[in-house]
């Protein structure tokens, strides 16, 4: 029984002994924020959710108000055919998100550099299963926002260094 007990614990103590910490939105260096971005777009959602989760930085509603400006300036999304099978079908789409941004003070001074994202991932075709791929479609492009999020996220943390 003891032996169980220490297996079971084990892997929990070297967890915390090496420092292990679970990825989180610490050390963003403004009190507070406003984030610039065109209607509807995904990635500026994702990115409220993940500072609205953060308790040391507000997001604001007036630009005046905010210690620095992300503005998201660009949010496209691609499709483009990687390969067809001998037969002329899609057989592999390439799938695209480009994005914009920059960070700048109250008063249009840079903050950092416009910085341009592009992610893709490749996604395989089957006609036979075109629910399942839109869906898997759907996720791909969820993913990509979410990294792009997390990218953004952390391009402003290292800001902290910066200043």
């Amino acid at each position: 029984m003891n032996r169980r007990l220490f297996l079971a614990v084990l892997p929990a103590a070297l967890a915390a002994g090496c420092g292990f910490q679970l990825r989180r939105t610490a050390g963003i260096p403004f009190k507070s924020l406003y984030l610039d971005a065109p209607g509807g777009s995904a990635v500026a959602q994702r990115l409220r959710s993940l500072l609205t989760a953060n308790r040391k930085t507000r997001l604001v509603t007036v630009p005046g108000e905010a210690e620095a400006l992300l503005k998201l300036t660009q949010e496209v999304r691609s499709k483009r055919i990687l390969s067809l099978s001998g037969a002329g079908r899609v057989t592999e789409y390439r799938l695209g998100l480009t994005l914009s941004y920059s960070i700048v003070g109250p008063d249009e001074r840079v903050l950092a550099e416009p910085e341009s994202l592009e992610l893709n991932r490749d996604m395989t075709y089957d006609d036979s299963q075109l629910l399942a791929k839109g869906a898997e479609e759907q996720l791909l492009y969820r993913d990509m926002e979410d990294s792009a999020a997390r990218r953004i996220l952390r391009r402003l943390q290292a800001l902290g260094g910066d200043t």
